[in-house]
């Protein structure tokens, strides 16, 4: 095995930390748009609402579940830095492993993510459409 640098974990702090940006924004949006899900609910608690609520939540658990796993993800890579610095280069191939292994299920849990949403938009899309040709 090849002698691992401060180079490579230094590479994935920084594709990992992006990506926690990324997460942190659909996020943001995710509680703008509960507020709004709210707001509509008490005003008229239709099913529709009730099902974009639900999926609402498990995207929000989902959006959850990927954001520790690649914050887990850098603390490692941290740690793998750290390990490098003070010789400890074995163990520090294990850590750096571990961290891309958490960055792997945070890409994983975020595809998943992203399937869920487009079904919730193409469900809401194919209600317009049904709205469309009723006229």
């Amino acid at each position: 095995m090849e002698e691992l640098t401060l180079t490579t974990p230094a590479l994935l702090f920084s594709a990992v930390s992006l990506i926690l940006l990324a997460y942190t924004n659909r996020f943001l949006s995710y509680a703008q748009l509960v507020r709004q899900l709210r707001d509509r609910y008490m005003e008229d608690p239709t099913d529709i609402t009730v099902a974009q609520i639900e999926n609402l939540r498990k995207r929000l658990n989902l959006t959850r579940t990927m954001q520790g796993l690649g914050i887990a993800s850098l603390f490692f890579c941290v740690v793998s830095m750290f390990l490098i610095y003070i010789g400890l280069q074995l163990l520090s191939a294990y850590i750096f492993g571990l961290a891309l292994l958490l960055l792997i299920g945070s890409l994983g849990v975020s595809f998943r993510e992203i399937q869920i949403s487009t079904r919730s938009l193409e469900i809401y899309l194919s209600i317009m459409e049904k709205g469309k040709f009723k006229k």
